[in-house]
């Protein structure tokens, strides 16, 4: 399973944040509306990831609810018949939640950085730093993404949009 390091931190706006990629140079990818279908899972969470209503990734993770920068190890397979899909783990689970946002994507190094606007929760900054050089070089790279950013690490929140949605 690949495993990545990460961390979700709520701010009023992405204007520090924008600057923040110009001068660490980090390179857009550009703008996803995406759609997250959350479904009950006893372990770990499943969702169904609708990214500007042409790809389809069914999407597995697991990870420790905490503040600050936390270890995921997840599964992301590309998805052909999603209507099927969703039926099926409908059926068999049934939907937690329903989260939409739009999110612009930068990538730095081996790290990826989300701005997302969540609809109905606000603008949030997230780091996932893809561990492949191992667990230092992954920790190293998010304290000088959370020092360049200005964000706090304790200001994380401990969960997922799924459990903020779900606390609505």
């Amino acid at each position: 399973m690949p495993r990545n390091l990460e961390i979700k931190v709520p701010v009023p706006s992405f204007h520090a944040a924008l600057l923040a990629c110009r001068k660490i140079k980090a390179r857009k990818v550009g703008t996803l509306r995406q759609t997250d279908t959350y479904f009950n899972v006893r372990k770990g969470r499943l969702k169904l990831r609708e990214i500007d209503g042409k790809k389809f990734e069914l999407i597995y993770y697991k990870r420790a609810n905490r503040n600050g920068s936390r270890y995921s190890n997840y599964t992301v397979v590309s998805m052909n018949e999603p209507t099927a899909i969703r039926s099926v783990c409908t059926s068999l689970f049934g939907v937690r939640v329903i989260v939409r946002k739009n999110r612009l994507l930068y990538l730095h190094k081996n790290a990826r950085i989300h701005l997302d606007t969540v609809i109905g929760l606000g603008k949030f900054i997230e780091f996932e730093v893809l561990v492949k050089d191992g667990c230092q070089q992954a920790r190293q790279l998010m304290e000088s993404l959370i020092r360049e950013f200005g964000v706090g690490r304790r200001s994380g929140i401990p969960g997922s949009y799924e459990d903020l949605m779900s606390a609505k």
